[in-house]
């Protein structure tokens, strides 16, 4: 697998659209400042409203584009939600190892998430803010209990390290992408075996609402 920054010129053969949640101030701008541009401010300002960013991976031989998607935690930007989460498939649940409240928080976010997007998103949680190991509030073991629990992928990372940043996208980014590949082989399948259901010709090869759009489709309906 092949990791880094994209070339602007090269095909596109998916688009998966990634949301960060969690309480404001665990880190999450910085999580994606380090993902999308290597970088790290300790001076960031909190998010008003919301942003996104983007970087091109390869996966498996696949051009991917993930586009992430930043909202602020406070409460007042709650009426973001259904927008926000429409057509993810990947979310990263984000709390501040420092802080008990924000992991308290998480069965929330989640919920919400559950709530507005697609039931098969895949969701990492993670735990920010581990170069502050000796200011800890949340056990490792709490999150690895509660992710295994819920049936989420788990890390706990460093934005200003940059530890495990990589990792936790890569890890969702290639989840998303194996279980598109995974519908993409049943609906061949599914043509090559003459199938009624082919008769929808290559729209069954798109994944329904909520889910991956790849690019060149996208691009080209007018």
């Amino acid at each position: 697998m092949a990791s880094g920054y994209g070339d602007a010129s090269q095909k596109i053969d998916y688009v998966f659209k990634v949301v960060l949640i969690g309480d404001s101030a665990v880190g999450k701008s910085q999580i994606l400042a380090r993902f999308a541009r290597n970088e790290f401010s300790l001076d960031s300002k909190a998010t008003i409203g919301v942003e996104f960013q983007t970087r091109t991976l390869v996966i498996q031989h696949k051009s991917v584009k993930a586009q992430i998607w930043d909202t602020a935690g406070q409460e007042r930007y709650r009426a973001v939600t259904s927008a926000y989460y429409r057509g993810a498939v990947g979310a990263m649940l984000v709390y501040d190892i420092t802080k008990r409240q924000t992991f308290d928080h998480i069965p929330r976010w989640l919920e919400e998430l559950r709530a507005h997007a697609d039931r098969n998103i895949v969701i990492m949680l993670i735990g920010n803010k581990t170069d502050l190991e000796d200011q800890r509030a949340v056990p490792t073991e709490d999150a690895k209990e509660f992710a295994q629990k819920e049936g989420l992928f788990f890390l706990e990372t460093s934005a200003m390290e940059a530890t495990n940043v990589e990792d936790a996208f890569l890890t969702v980014l290639t989840e998303i992408f194996n279980i598109v590949n995974k519908k993409n082989l049943a609906a061949d399948e599914n043509q090559s075996n003459g199938n009624p259901a082919s008769l929808t010709g290559k729209k069954i090869l798109v994944p329904g609402p909520g889910q991956v759009i790849p690019e060149k489709k996208a691009c080209c309906s007018s």
